[in-house]
């Protein structure tokens, strides 16, 4: 494997687990990364640097961002989230690794992409629904600026330091997992 190909699947990682926290955020970054030719895509995915592709993703990332501000709603949100969070891991895996065989690609693509952006987004939506059962939804924007401001340094560490940005995700998901942890039932021995 060469450097290029590693770089490009700490590049797709970054970019999918900041896909957990926001859906099109991390889409856009990698928008504007192509169009402004920072990171070139896969061939069958250059579409995503397109001037309409800027434009849609950037205005969907905006409806998104201000849509997780509103408690309740931020709820409904991620039960849709959660299912888009994969497909979005995953193409954002896709477009972006390179020089690897395409079954290698698609594999990498569903589980590392796939799977990281729908643990984040899974855990994230629990927490949300924790917040609004607990709060009444008050701490809910909190909760909202906390994985919008996450999503946006890792999405901007992805695509200028990728390998930093392979160290962030790998952060976020201990924390995850050791929160997962705490809140687990214990088991009587």
């Amino acid at each position: 494997m060469t450097s290029e190909t590693i770089i490009s699947i700490f590049l797709g990682v970054g970019l999918a687990a900041s896909v957990g926290f926001r859906v099109f955020l991390p889409l856009f970054a990698l928008s504007l990364a192509a169009y402004f030719d920072v990171w070139a895509l896969n061939e069958n995915w250059q579409w995503i640097g397109s001037l309409a592709a800027l434009i849609t993703l950037g205005v969907a990332t905006l409806v998104e961002i201000f849509a997780y501000f509103i408690p309740w709603v931020d709820n409904l949100l991620d039960s849709f989230a959660v299912p888009l969070a994969a497909i979005a891991g995953t193409a954002v895996m896709v477009s972006t690794v390179a020089n690897l065989d395409p079954v290698v690609t698609w594999s990498l693509a569903i589980i590392a992409g796939g799977g990281t952006a729908t643990a984040i987004r899974g855990a994230g939506a629990t927490g949300r629904m924790v917040s609004s059962t607990t709060t009444g939804g008050l701490a809910n924007p909190v909760f909202a600026v906390v994985e919008t401001g996450t999503a946006t340094v890792v999405s901007i560490a992805s695509i200028f330091a990728p390998i930093l940005a392979a160290v962030l995700v790998i952060i976020i998901l201990i924390i995850i997992f050791r929160i997962y942890r705490s809140l687990r039932p214990k088991a009587k021995t």
